[in-house]
């Protein structure tokens, strides 16, 4: 096996060994940085939701008092808002979601469904728990989601919320007697769950995760070839050369001198080399008179 296969296949074991390496490194940064990713935009619209509903309760509530006297408006309601605003939202980007999902809500948009039935279980089941991170898959591909816990703290909202008799008629009227009651104090009544699509940014992860290896393959490549060029000219070309000359002074031939520019190793087993064909003749010349 020749010198320059030898250093070729040694090389691509090498190469191989490092696009495997740094893939996976750079593979799990993109991958958390995507995440990441992922996980601020979830928080935004949470914090979105979040301010609409303070701005509904402190400005938009108290202008509605007297209206509601005679016809439950449901956009007092904090929670109603949020959903508002995160649904005109979906009309640009339909795969998120906002939720304030109920156990027992008063509108029956709001109630709670399998899943979401579980992540209130994880609430109610630890009062220190403050918000609950998880993923799920859905028709359009994987989402993640976030989800924190409705806790009835206002003991306002009992007046609403305690029994039938105690609500507003208006609030009777519009939804009934049967939902949204029977509230307790402190109790965790649901979560507000949002849900943001991970496809787009994983993809976008994949997709640099491809341009790092090609610019990795490319470098490999080029370093290389010029590992390759320097090998044939420094090292296999002079030694083929001495190997050739060498073979006509074991012949008997006439051999001219071989001379290197250099002062490398390659000189040095020239300048030996100049030196061993000058004794071989000097010695040839003894034997010969």
């Amino acid at each position: 096996m020749k010198l320059l296969l030898k250093f070729n296949l040694t090389f691509l074991f090498v190469f191989a060994i490092g696009l495997a390496a740094s893939s996976f490194v750079a593979r799990d940064l993109l991958q958390r940085a995507a995440q990441e990713e992922i996980a601020d935009r979830a928080r935004l619209l949470m914090e979105k939701a979040a301010v609409v509903s303070a701005y509904t309760s402190t400005q938009i509530k108290p202008l509605l008092e007297t209206q509601m006297k005679y016809a439950f408006l449901p956009q007092s309601v904090p929670a109603y808002s949020a959903a508002e605003v995160i649904a005109g939202l979906q009309k640009s980007y339909p795969e998120y979601s906002f939720k304030s999902a109920m156990l027992n809500p008063t509108n029956p948009r709001d109630r709670a469904v399998a899943w979401e039935e579980d992540v209130i279980s994880q609430f109610r089941s630890s009062p220190e728990l403050k918000e609950f991170i998880g993923k799920r898959e859905t028709p359009t591909g994987s989402s993640f989601y976030i989800a924190r816990p409705i806790r009835l703290s206002n003991p306002a909202c009992l007046a609403c919320h305690s029994t039938p008799e105690s609500a507003p008629k208006t609030l009777l009227d519009r939804y009934g007697p049967n939902n949204g009651f029977g509230w307790k104090l402190g109790e965790v009544l649901g979560a507000q769950v949002v849900s943001v699509p991970m496809t787009v940014p994983l993809q976008r992860a994949d997709r640099a995760l491809m341009v790092v290896v090609a610019v990795l393959t490319g470098v490999f490549f080029l370093v290389g070839a010029s590992l390759n060029f320097m090998l044939w000219k420094l090292v296999i070309r002079p030694v083929s050369q001495l190997s050739a000359l060498a073979d006509k002074v074991s012949m008997g031939e006439e051999a001219p001198e071989f001379t290197v520019s250099s002062k490398d190793e390659i000189a040095v087993l020239a300048e030996s080399f100049g030196r061993m064909r000058k004794s071989l003749a000097h010695a040839m010349k003894m034997l010969e008179g």
